[in-house]
């Protein structure tokens, strides 16, 4: 066995992460297209189905479940082979494998028997069970020890290799990790100390201002938890399959650092209309919210760069010949490309719920959801099913079922994204609502329906999208049987990490940055949070308009 080769029961490890992965976006997506087909109105009544409930499914399983075992499965594939040495330790990828699934099980008995009806924020005072904040917790604790095992895996290398430039593979995925340490401190603390206590009786009454603003500390860091992954896929895996290679990796290392730093103490832009947080404290996170589009710039520059090199190696001319030479016929580069093209929309969206003074054309609006499918519902989600026509074949031993399938899957989901952005956006700005059982509402206004059933249909292709690529994957798994002749793509760089400087290896200095960071920014708006908001909610339950006494 070489140095690079992984050994078949970390590959097992690997698969299970897919697994689960593969079994609650099919169980998302079927609740994505009730949604959309329901708020069009094209959706008859069914006594089995609750909008919310179905809501709840589709946040929770496709944004946290999906993405996490998603992220901990290409992440270890990244750092085992950038590395070249084994995991630290499979007791501990097993270890936290077993109480994320316990933690996606406990959370998933609430809402399947409509204890939990809150959506993947869960803001309170509507209440869920407490099997559903335990089961939270479990998956942030088990992703805590998965991370873990990836970070003591580097450690072990860096004792090793010392003075050798982290590999840029390896080096992004500890950024990921090291940002979901930070940003889950908020989260951990909103469920451990106001919510699961108050969900189990322990007290009456509990503070929905705190806890909002605890989860919006996680909750915009989450974003390029989801979004990072997908980074090191572009950076370090696209350029390979495309034939080329990375045009810097010294600027790709410095958008990871960028977006390690500036993430987090930024999540108030989500709260810009909460009382309790003064509009000076709102603008400073404005701000800073804006100095994340400087690493995503870099990042379309060197991704840009990295393709137009591809597409010339490749014996492109001119400004545009390049472009057509790129390997459009390959599902994993033209997946990955695709969800670049999407992030581009989602972007400049972003940009738009960033600014203070317009987001509040578009807040609370379907907007909202138009932008977020174009970011982790394509810019991350589309990446991951593209990775996964190499990764599962180089995780079992078998050859990719169908290939055609395969680049049906990735164009028909950005077909049908765009049209699904493109219906709820337009939606949003007519002022139609997000989170609303709008095909049973009384207010349904008739200028809403065109984009309500361009959404519909955007929805309909993403969902034949996703049930080809679950197909693909299943038939890859149980009846392919042709070997497969894969290995982890890793692009060479034309300016290589020999370029960047010293100091992006230096974490500590990263790392109290990032600290001052958010002491500045959050110490004012916790402070007035506490000073402005009670601990005087009692909970709700979405069946009952009394409150829990």
């Amino acid at each position: 066995m070489g140095a690079l080769a992984m050994h078949e029961s970390e590959k097992r490890l690997i698969r299970w992460h897919l697994y689960i992965a593969y079994i609650a976006v099919a169980v998302g997506i079927f609740f994505g297209l009730l949604q959309a087909l329901s708020r069009a109105k094209l959706l008859p009544p069914m006594p089995w189905y609750d909008y919310y409930q179905g809501l709840t499914f589709h946040g929770v399983l496709n944004a946290l479940v999906w993405t996490t075992f998603n992220i901990v499965a290409l992440l270890a594939v990244a750092v085992r082979a950038s590395l070249g040495r084994p995991l630290y330790s499979l007791a501990l990828g097993w270890t936290g494998f077993g109480l994320m699934t316990i933690g996606v099980a406990a959370a998933g008995y609430a809402i399947l028997t409509r204890q939990a009806n809150v959506l993947y924020t869960f803001y309170p005072p509507l209440m869920a069970h407490p099997a559903f904040y335990l089961g939270a917790t479990l998956l942030i604790v088990g992703s805590w020890v998965s991370g873990a095992n990836l970070i003591l895996t580097y450690v072990a290398w860096r004792r090793e290799n010392p003075g050798q430039r982290t590999p840029l593979m390896a080096f992004g995925s500890i950024v990921v990790f090291v940002l979901w340490y930070i940003a889950t401190l908020g989260v951990a603390i909103e469920v451990l100390f106001l919510l699961l206590p108050w969900s189990l009786g322990l007290v009456k009454q509990t503070n929905p201002m705190l806890a909002r603003t605890l989860f919006w500390y996680f909750g915009h860091p989450l974003v390029y938890f989801w979004l990072l992954p997908a980074y090191v896929a572009w950076y370090t895996m696209v350029p390979r399959l495309a034939g080329g290679k990375l045009y810097s990796d010294p600027m790709a290392r410095l958008a990871f650092l960028m977006l390690l730093i500036f993430s987090t103490p930024i999540g108030v832009h989500h709260q810009y209309t909460d009382p309790a947080i003064g509009q000076e404290w709102k603008l400073l996170h404005a701000f800073g919210t804006f100095l994340v589009t400087i690493p995503s710039l870099l990042t379309a520059f060197n991704l840009m760069a990295s393709l137009e090199h591809a597409g010339r190696q490749r014996g492109g001319r001119g400004w545009i010949d390049w472009i057509f030479r790129l390997p459009w016929n390959e599902p994993a580069f033209a997946g990955a490309t695709l969800s670049m093209i999407a992030f581009v929309f989602g972007g400049i969206s972003g940009i738009v719920n960033a600014s203070y003074n317009v987001n509040l054309v578009v807040h609370n609006t379907s907007w909202v959801p138009g932008h977020l499918h174009l970011t982790v519902g394509t810019a991350v989600t589309l990446t991951f099913m593209a990775m996964a026509t190499w990764m599962v074949p180089y995780l079992t031993g078998r050859a990719l079922w169908s290939r055609k399938v395969a680049l049906a899957n990735v164009y028909l989901w950005f077909i049908g994204v765009m049209l699904f952005a493109v219906g709820m956006m337009r939606g949003g700005l007519e002022g139609e609502p997000r989170r609303t059982n709008l095909g049973f509402s009384p207010y349904l206004l008739p200028e809403w329906m065109p984009f309500l059933i361009l959404a519909a249909v955007g929805g309909t292709l993403m969902f034949i999208a996703g049930v080809l690529f679950l197909l693909n994957m299943a038939m890859t798994l149980w009846f392919s049987r042709q070997p497969a002749r894969v290995e982890v793509p890793i692009a060479e760089a034309l300016h290589t990490a020999a370029d960047a400087p010293i100091a992006f290896e230096r974490w500590r200095v990263w790392l109290a940055v990032a600290a001052v960071l958010i002491v500045i920014s959050y110490t004012p708006v916790l402070t007035q949070v506490l000073q402005t908001s009670p601990f005087s909610a009692y909970g709700f339950l979405p069946s009952n308009p009394a409150p829990i006494r």
